[in-house]
Formats: C-alpha cells, structure tokens, sequence
C-alpha cells in the first residue's frame, strides 16, 4: 500500500470521549477511535496518540474552584493519564499492542518516557500512547503533541476535531465562515485563526511539521488521509 504518512501522532482532545455525556468516558467512543486506531495499524502506519483531559478535569479552569493553577495543570495531566489507560484498554481488547508512556512516573500502570524506547515501539508496530502532557505545568495537551510528534519525527500531526478543517471563523457560530484546503502557519498566525495553542503551533512551524485538521468523526477520513486525499486543512 502506497502511504502518503508512515509515521503520525494523532492528537484528540478529552471532550471527544464523552460522546453524548456531559463528563467521563462514552463506551461507544473509546470503541469508534479505538476501530480507528487498529484501522491506521492494519494499514502498516506507525501511530503514537496524545489525549487531553478536558473530560475528566481542565486544569485551566481549576483556578475558580480555588484550586492553585500549578495543582491544577497536574490535575489534569492525571485525568490525561486516566483516558490514556482508557484507550489503551480498548485498544488491546482489539488485539492492537500498545505501551502507555507518561510524562510523569506512574510506574505501577505506565512507563517513563525514553526517547529511544518509544521510537523502538513504534517501529515494532505497537501504538504509543503518551499521557501526563509534558510532565510540566502551564503547558497543554496540544504542547505535549507538538513536542512528541517533532521527538518521534512524526511526518504530520492529525488533530481530530468536531469540524472539518480550519475556517476563517467559527463555522458552528458563523455560517459565512469558509474553510481553507490549505494554509500557512504564517497566514494561520496573522488571521488569529485558531488551531492548536501559540506554544504548539510556533514548535511546530519552527520545526516545519504539518498538521492537518479534519473531522475525527467521519470514520473513512484517516484511512483517505494515509492514501494522499485531500481530507480538512493542511497547515503547513
């Protein structure tokens, strides 16, 4: 099979596993991206995922509780850890390998992150799931999958929303938005369109690492993505 992509990190947010719930994890979901996961597997693509939180606990909203900001960021680097095992789970219910690597030690459920290791992980075909963010407060999910995708020298970013691609608006909110088959991360930065967070976005253009954003919830749209379709935004 000719791969546009043999090696991707795909980056989901924590609020896509709650599916219809208000919190926690939908079963239905972990099992959707858990098929989809297997599907990139089976097509010979070397997968590593990062998850965000936001399901279980947001770190950035922990300040109105009266929780400090610095507890709060590590809060959520837990909850991370929590879908990761959650994923992981479904994942081997599947018969797909895996290995749970976090940013922060937990050795009893999960191992530390070795540069090395995880690149040997993926070569051997097992989906490299890394949790806790980047084991440091004050940066997000969306950090910690910029970071890890340019150490594993991933070839493309996948970050799987609820919309299908960058708009020059909110196309849930406005509908004259447009959506761009592609744009610069410069074009990104002086549109003040939002992709990813400043932090992750300005890794990855220093770096020239695309992302692409497309609609996680179409399930034939990572397998066209691997084949060279033009599926969402590419920003590069």
């Amino acid at each position: 099979m000719n791969l546009k992509y043999k090696r991707v990190l795909l980056k989901l947010s924590g609020e896509s596993l709650m599916g219809a719930q208000q919190f926690g994890i939908s079963p239905d979901m972990l099992r959707y991206y858990a098929h989809q996961i297997k599907m990139l597997v089976e097509m010979g693509v070397e997968v590593a995922v990062v998850i965000g939180g936001g399901n279980i606990f947001r770190g950035l909203q922990a300040a109105a509780s009266g929780i400090d900001r610095v507890q709060g960021d590590y809060m959520g680097m837990m909850a991370t850890l929590i879908n990761g095992m959650a994923i992981q789970s479904a994942l081997e219910a599947q018969g797909v390998y895996t290995r749970l690597i976090s940013a922060i030690e937990v050795k009893q459920v999960a191992e530390p992150y070795i540069r090395r290791r995880a690149i040997r992980h993926l070569e051997k075909g097992r989906v490299v799931i890394f949790a806790s963010g980047t084991g440091s407060p004050y940066f997000t999910t969306d950090s910690a999958a910029a970071l890890r995708a340019n150490e594993i020298n991933a070839d493309v970013i996948l970050k799987g929303t609820r919309v299908d691609g960058v708009y020059t608006a909110d196309p849930e909110k406005d509908p004259q938005a447009t959506r761009f088959d592609e744009i610069s991360f410069a074009k990104v930065i002086s549109l003040g369109l939002s992709v990813m967070d400043m932090t992750a976005f300005t890794l990855c253009q220093e770096n020239s690492l695309p992302i692409i954003v497309f609609d996680i919830n179409d399930p034939d749209n990572l397998r066209r993505i691997m084949l060279g379709e033009a599926i969402g935004t590419l920003v590069k």
